[in-house]
């Protein structure tokens, strides 16, 4: 039996575990822009965020408490803008499944989760970023019904 909930500071050593291989997947599709392997945050700046409630973090865990996912979120809100209309998303920063969980639905039950936590708090949108070194995680947002809002493009000079 998985479940998801708000992540806690008891889970911070799984996460920490877990933004690595969200590290490695990046930095063995592109090299040439992320180091490896490292983390995005220190521990010290994870526990942070597990306490602010614009940044909210999930867990997928089993029967045992064992995290088997997460999913960073942050809550964005576009107001009084010249060319915007007044919104507010839920920016999906990541979603990690543990490669040795893969195939048990643990993705898609985070996504899930945290799509209808974005309604509930009245977001109008749930948006990501995937990298196109990453077709594995453009092909699971695809199915759970996500299209392209916008292209990010370069030129390596």
């Amino acid at each position: 039996m998985l479940e998801v909930r708000r992540a806690a500071e008891r889970d911070a050593d799984a996460i920490m575990g877990l933004l690595v291989q969200v590290n490695m997947v990046h930095h063995n599709g592109r090299p040439d822009i992320f180091k490896g392997p490292t983390t995005k945050y220190t521990k010290e700046e994870l526990l942070e965020i597990l306490k602010d409630d614009s940044k909210p973090v999930f867990v997928c865990v089993d029967e045992t408490d064992k995290v088997l996912g997460h999913g960073f979120c942050i809550i964005q809100e576009v107001s009084h803008n010249n060319l915007l209309m007044d919104m507010k998303t839920l920016y999906v920063d990541d979603i990690c499944v543990d490669e040795k969980q893969r195939g048990r639905h643990v993705g898609r039950q985070l996504y899930e989760y945290i799509r209808e936590y974005a309604r509930k708090i009245g977001c109008y949108n749930l948006t990501l970023n995937v990298w196109s070194c990453n077709p594995g995680a453009m092909k699971f947002y695809e199915s759970c019904g996500l299209v392209p809002q916008k292209v990010g493009m370069e030129a390596i000079l």
